[in-house]
């Protein structure tokens, strides 16, 4: 990986097979990043990525002032968030095999006693996992009638700068495990988004075309998670 000083900014650089140059600006911290075909020089990166510094540094700014989650701390009366609704935390102490009950405006955390903060996120993260494997299939019958594509495999993980990503080959897709506490609608434009680029690898007028055919409204989704508050958790790269 190569490394372009750009004044004080610096931008990673990756070569490798592609047709097309692409540039990322990553959260938290706005980090930038080109990836670019072999065949393409530095000094030809280099002014591509100066005629994008006024795109580059709007975004950076955008994530610096976007709103962030506390730490969890796993204490009783904490928020934690489901389907875009805010929840408060109880944490129920027993001897007995954890588990998680959603009870109108609380997360029920059953745990065992000594249970330590980690065990507990992991607990809950394994609820917002079986949560989702819940609702995807659904969505993905849903899309992929109306697409006419299949989806062969799905999953779920943690990402620290995507929503979801889409293996054509395999025709399978992964699905972000923060999006369980986003918006259904949220968590629906991008099981869209992921399903599109069955059809066009890249987010070009293809894409964009499909997109506005398929979701109108998805540039409201994908703004409306652009809002929300960012994960707080030691980012690294």
């Amino acid at each position: 990986m190569e490394k372009l000083k750009l004044g004080t900014m610096t931008v990673d650089v990756v070569q490798k097979e592609i047709k097309n140059i692409h540039l990322s600006v990553y959260p938290p911290t706005g980090r930038v990043r080109i990836s670019a075909p072999v065949r393409m020089d530095i000094d030809t990166i280099r002014v591509f990525a100066i005629s994008k510094l006024c795109w580059i540094k709007k975004q950076q700014t955008k994530m610096k002032n976007q709103e962030r989650e506390t730490p969890r701390e796993f204490l009783n009366r904490e928020s934690h968030y489901f389907n875009g609704k805010r929840y408060l935390l109880k944490v129920i102490k027993q001897d007995a095999v954890p588990r998680v009950e959603l009870k109108h405006s609380k997360i029920e955390l059953y745990v065992r006693p000594q249970t330590n903060r980690e065990k507990m996120k992991s607990i809950l993260d394994e609820w917002y996992r079986s949560q989702l494997k819940v609702s995807l299939p659904a969505l993905i019958q849903k899309w992929g009638k109306k697409m006419n594509v299949k989806v062969n495999e799905f999953g779920i993980r943690k990402m620290k700068t995507k929503w979801g990503t889409c293996n054509r080959e395999n025709k399978r897709i992964w699905l972000n495990l923060e999006l369980a506490k986003k918006p259904a609608e949220c968590l629906e434009y991008i099981v869209v988004h992921e399903m599109v680029h069955l059809l066009e690898r890249n987010h070009k007028d293809r894409f964009i075309s499909l997109m506005n055919e398929l979701m109108p409204k998805w540039r409201f989704h994908k703004e409306e998670l652009n809002r929300s508050p960012l994960r707080h958790e030691n980012w690294s790269y």
